[in-house]
């Protein structure tokens, strides 16, 4: 079996295949499987999930506690003066733990960031705008992220004959990404699995709902009684 494999490789160029599609495609995607899952063993070594699952309800009770007491202040305002100058006091001590929380979020990415920004800049330089893969929705139709996103090549490529049948020039219009558009798309789903699996993702996260649910409370102003 060894000596199968090792016939195989032979005289396969890995830089080659790695700088086009479909093999600049699958070392992408495998590429954000390592990044992420790297990074959540890292948090999972380095942060006391539990304290933050912990201090996160914490903080949701809290925001949640404003929409109660604001509702009081047309049924009952001395209740709500009472409640609201207790709630005031109890957000210093929230702010504190939000700050506590997001320095301790920071240790996993303190660690690889340098090491990141480096292979980062090596593979930009590698594949700089080669198209790497070739959604469903051709990204030149999206303003804004088109011009940052979009993949193309300067003249014809023999690989192209795979996907049009005929060697072609990659255009900007053909609907082509980059490596860092595809990464980037790759790590939203990715990160996402591999931190349910080992299990990181808890309900007290709240996810987007409770993102926006505490800035909602955030900027909610007090009334006036």
């Amino acid at each position: 079996m060894i000596m199968i494999i090792l016939t195989l490789l032979q005289g396969f160029d890995f830089l080659e295949w790695m700088k086009y599609p479909p093999g600049s495609m699958i070392f992408t995607l495998l590429l954000s499987l390592i990044t992420a899952t790297i990074s959540t063993l890292l948090t999972k070594w380095l942060v006391d999930t539990k304290e933050v699952e912990r201090k996160q309800k914490q903080i949701k009770e809290h925001n949640e506690e404003k929409e109660r007491i604001i509702k009081l202040a047309e049924t009952d305002p001395e209740r709500y003066r009472k409640k609201r100058k207790r709630w005031e006091k109890k957000d210093e001590m929230i702010k504190k733990v939000q700050q506590s929380m997001a320095m301790s979020r920071l240790k996993p990415t303190l660690i690889i960031f340098i090491p990141m920004i480096v292979i980062f800049s090596i593979l930009n330089a590698t594949f700089g705008r080669n198209p790497v893969a070739c959604p469903p929705m051709n990204i030149w139709d999206v303003p804004l992220i088109n011009n940052f996103a979009m993949g193309y090549t300067d003249s014809v490529f023999q690989w192209t004959a795979q996907v049009y049948g005929k060697p072609v020039q990659i255009t900007q219009k053909m609907g082509w990404i980059s490596f860092t558009a595809w990464y980037f798309l790759c790590s939203l789903g990715i990160n996402t699995l591999i931190q349910r699996i080992l299990k990181l993702q808890t309900q007290a996260s709240g996810g987007m709902d409770q993102m926006f649910g505490g800035q909602k409370s955030k900027y909610t102003q007090w009334p006036d009684v």
